[in-house]
């Protein structure tokens, strides 16, 4: 897959993991709330889906996010987040780097993430039991979880269950940047 660009990889993995789970475009839309259309461009790699599209096909599937990225992973890995296409939030102003995708026998995966100035970015809810930890290496951002808006800004850090709707804001002037853990519970892969 190493050759393959990134929109295909999805698109292939897509489709492994749907057959995998026996359903149709018809089934897999109507358990992820995204069009069937979608889903088949998505699965030809004539469409790249944007972060909030494959959060909703992860969690149709109940797989985790870069259960469409990953790879066999060497006993050491060294990446460089600049030689790592990014995935980009349709509004352009997030981009999300996955570091680390989730491996069998772990139950987390890592991002570096990218708010630029005025993002705002909702995030649906996750599946039962899953956890995201934000540390903010730059800048700062304004995180709202369920009816709670938190302020987190460089040097500082935030655990909370992500299964509410949350939404990532940055209405500062300066972009901000940050490293992500999701954890999942055990009945996720």
């Amino acid at each position: 897959m190493e050759n393959q660009s990134l929109t295909k990889q999805i698109g292939e993995k897509l489709k492994k993991l749907r057959l995998e789970n026996k359903l149709s475009l018809d089934q897999l839309s109507a358990r992820c709330s995204v069009s069937k259309p979608m889903l088949a461009q998505i699965e030809r790699g004539a469409s790249n889906p944007t972060v909030n599209t494959l959060w909703k096909i992860a969690n149709g599937l109940g797989v985790s996010f870069t259960a469409f990225i990953d790879a066999e992973q060497p006993v050491i890995k060294k990446v460089n987040r600049s030689e790592i296409e990014p995935l980009i939030e349709e509004s352009g102003k997030m981009k999300v780097v996955p570091l680390f995708p989730m491996e069998p026998g772990k139950s987390f995966e890592t991002f570096y993430i990218e708010l630029e100035p005025g993002c705002d970015y909702h995030s649906n809810p996750h599946p039962d039991g899953v956890e995201e930890y934000l540390f903010i290496e730059e800048g700062s951002m304004t995180l709202e979880v369920d009816t709670q808006s938190y302020i987190i800004s460089s040097g500082e850090s935030l655990r909370f269950t992500a299964n509410y709707p949350h939404y990532y804001r940055n209405p500062y002037s300066e972009s901000c940047k940050a490293m992500m853990i999701i954890h999942y519970p055990s009945s996720i892969r």
